[in-house]
């Protein structure tokens, strides 16, 4: 049995990880599921390494999308003994959101985030689905958009400032069909962090359209401890 945690992303909560926290269970693994504020990188790393507390032993640090970067700190815990991204962020040392989103490919798709309200962020409802779970049943997808949860401005502007990624075993999950991480983006932060990639065919809501997929390389990691 092995340790695993799962730190959800931006616009979302904890609760999305049912599909991949059932198969690992299944598995004979203790699964921890974070539930962050996502009102700042600072608060989202303080989260998470109170969930590391509770870990009885060593355990795989598993990151959607923002999650990545909140990973990418909070990963430096000593219970941490491997790193698992999935669609996600991968900043170095000294970056952020904010700087990684800053000069996005030539045509790459364009997230529908509204204006900041309060220093909040939220996805256009209507387009909640086309850009973040395409490939999520629409009721399913439907029920993301209206129970969004505020992203704030400073979670995205919180830097790294020691990537654990640097010293720690780390996998990459590629969503070719994403429309807000571009794939080439998420290729090239994989490639810089010299991670173990897969590539599967989904929208940047994998964790939900394909929770056996984020599984498998989740299994991966945790098989390369051994």
């Amino acid at each position: 049995m092995s340790n695993i945690v799962l730190v959800h992303g931006g616009f979302v909560d904890g609760s999305g990880w049912k599909g991949v926290y059932q198969i690992l269970r299944k598995s004979g693994h203790a699964v921890t599921v974070v539930q962050n504020p996502t009102t700042s990188l600072a608060d989202d790393v303080a989260v998470t390494k109170r969930a590391l507390d509770q870990q009885s032993g060593r355990a795989v640090l598993v990151g959607h999308s923002y999650g990545g970067a909140v990973i990418t700190e909070a990963g430096n815990h000593p219970t941490v003994a491997a790193l698992v991204y999935i669609a996600a962020f991968v900043p170095d040392r000294g970056e952020s959101v904010n700087t990684l989103i800053a000069d996005p490919p030539p045509g790459a798709p364009v997230p529908p985030i509204v204006p900041p309200r309060d220093g909040f962020l939220f996805l256009d409802k209507d387009k909640f689905a086309a850009s973040f779970a395409a490939d999520v049943d629409p009721d399913l997808a439907a029920f993301m958009a209206d129970s969004q949860v505020p992203w704030g401005v400073d979670a995205l502007s919180g830097e790294i400032t020691e990537p654990a990624w640097r010293t720690k075993p780390r996998w990459y999950l590629v969503t070719t069909e994403d429309r807000m991480i571009p794939p080439d983006a998420q290729r090239q932060m994989a490639q810089r962090a010299e991670a173990t990639v897969v590539e599967v065919g989904a929208s940047h809501s994998v964790y939900v359209s394909q929770p056996d997929a984020v599984a498998a390389i989740i299994e991966t990691a945790v098989d390369g401890l051994s």
